[in-house]
């Protein structure tokens, strides 16, 4: 009974870590698609938002099944139910993503007040982030969790550097103030973005060390 756990265990495993390569290519293309203003590339992350969603179905099937026949003891249930917690934040970085590239399309004719310099960087923080919580429950390496929950700082320090931007931008009078407020609309998705790494990265540690984080 042991052994075909932990078999389900692995699979859990391999799930949660095929879920978050989803979610970190859909982040790629998205801000891909922004940087060049492909509109093809941004519908297709749209359109693969519908796959992010049915894994997040089949991982939640698994940890019901888990939770119902096997019956676990409380490590294990701890794991099962942060597992369930973390798909439902990986889904709403889907979402994310996809709320980003339609902004994108809207924003396909018209040229950038200025060359994207610090929301390329959001995005490549976010990935990390996603990336190395994933990597912190498959390794169970509490270490790497809390290092994701920190570096949450960097994300909400480019937020600001670019809502100082935008809002100076507006005020100064240069280039479309509506551009500059979707733009500062994407740059609040990847900040979302980055919230829900550091929430799985939470899980994470949850799971590991039975309590939920507090900062020291």
């Amino acid at each position: 009974m042991r052994s075909k756990f932990d078999q389900d265990l692995e699979k859990l495993n391999f799930e949660l870590t095929e879920m978050g390569n989803l979610i970190e290519s859909s982040i790629e293309a998205t801000v891909t698609a922004l940087k060049t203003q492909d509109v093809e590339l941004a519908g297709r992350v749209i359109a693969g938002d519908k796959e992010v969603n049915d894994m997040e179905r089949a991982i939640e099937d698994l940890c019901l099944k888990l939770i119902l026949r096997q019956q676990p003891v409380a490590r294990d249930l701890r794991l099962i139910s942060s597992a369930l917690k973390m798909i439902t934040d990986m889904e709403r970085i889907g979402d994310q993503s996809a709320d980003i590239s339609e902004i994108t399309i809207r924003l396909a004719d018209q040229t950038y007040l200025k060359e994207l310099v610090h929301i390329p960087q959001m995005a490549d923080a976010t990935i990390k982030m996603v990336r190395d919580s994933i990597d912190a429950f498959v390794r169970r390496d509490i270490e790497l969790a809390k290092k994701v929950i920190y570096y949450d700082d960097i994300v909400d320090d480019l937020f600001s550097v670019i809502k100082d931007e935008l809002i100076g931008s507006i005020k100064a009078g240069t280039g479309s103030s509506e551009q500059a407020i979707d733009l500062m609309m994407i740059a609040k998705y990847f900040e979302r973005i980055g919230d829900h790494a550091q929430n799985i990265a939470e899980w994470v540690y949850f799971a590991i060390a039975g309590d939920h984080f507090t900062r020291s």
